[in-house]
């Protein structure tokens, strides 16, 4: 994860748009990566334009975002070794965009693009590499003929940049934007990853619950019916209750035998 100690928060956030939106939509002959250690520091490969002495090269450069970024301009490398009068042996870049002609209105694309416009028409006027420079202005076969050297040599980069880097560094960025419910979840809920069940009432406890019986008629919930799962039929419950009503007349009947009995 990126540690953006070196940037404002309001700054980050642009910057995550910023990133996204090159990810999404890159420009012609440039991608961008991150650097996962420092969202501060920001890394291009670029591809050398058709027609200069830098086509089929892929040069790998950074820009380092300072703590007053945008209100300073980022400062510009280029990691391959090139030959180019505007870039000097160490890879600094010398161009109008990263200095007076710097506004905090311009964003990372416009520099990006500046930066590969400098491979197609070098200033050797204002050249960091004097050699190149001078050479370009005396001799331009024998200035392409040095910088198509160096690009055989060097502009091979083994290492890719990572296509995901953006996204999850602007994913990283937006960690503190998630909904603070979710830190409210139970704890046994993160273990387990199950959420917890509503509590249920007891099948065998007092209910007014009504269950469907057989012939599709309503019929209160009773502890036999909760504990077999299904209802009884009407029917049987009708010749319960009735067994049940003639049972006190058949005793009737038998004390009066007894009386009469006794009587003889």
């Amino acid at each position: 994860m990126a540690t953006n100690e070196n940037l404002p928060p309001n700054v980050i956030k642009q910057l995550a748009k910023e990133l996204k939106n090159l990810d999404d939509s890159p420009p012609e002959g440039i991608k961008v990566g991150v650097n996962d250690d420092d969202f501060s520091t920001i890394f291009a490969d670029i591809e050398g334009p058709a027609g200069t002495p830098y086509e089929n090269g892929i040069f790998r450069m950074k820009l380092i975002l300072t703590h007053d970024f945008p209100h300073s301009p980022p400062k510009g490398y280029f990691l391959t070794k090139i030959f180019h009068p505007n870039i000097a042996s160490n890879g600094e870049i010398c161009v109008n965009a990263l200095k007076k002609d710097w506004s905090p209105s311009l964003g990372l694309r416009h520099v990006l693009m500046v930066v590969r416009c400098l491979l197609i028409e070098p200033f050797p006027e204002s050249a960091l590499n004097e050699q190149a420079g001078k050479m370009l202005l005396d001799n331009y076969d024998e200035y392409a003929r040095h910088a198509r050297l160096y690009t055989s040599i060097h502009a091979k980069p083994k290492t890719k940049l990572k296509t995901g880097a953006i996204s999850e560094s602007t994913t990283a960025l937006n960690v503190g934007q998630t909904h603070t419910s979710l830190c409210n979840v139970d704890q046994k809920t993160v273990v387990s990853g199950v959420a917890p069940l509503q509590q249920q009432p007891s099948p065998l406890a007092p209910t007014a619950n009504i269950v469907k019986g057989g012939n599709n008629l309503d019929q209160p919930l009773t502890a036999d019916t909760a504990v077999s799962g299904s209802a009884a039929p009407p029917s049987l419950t009708m010749k319960k209750e009735a067994g049940l009503a003639k049972l006190p007349a058949d005793k009737k009947k038998i004390d009066a035998r007894k009386k009469s009995l006794k009587r003889l």
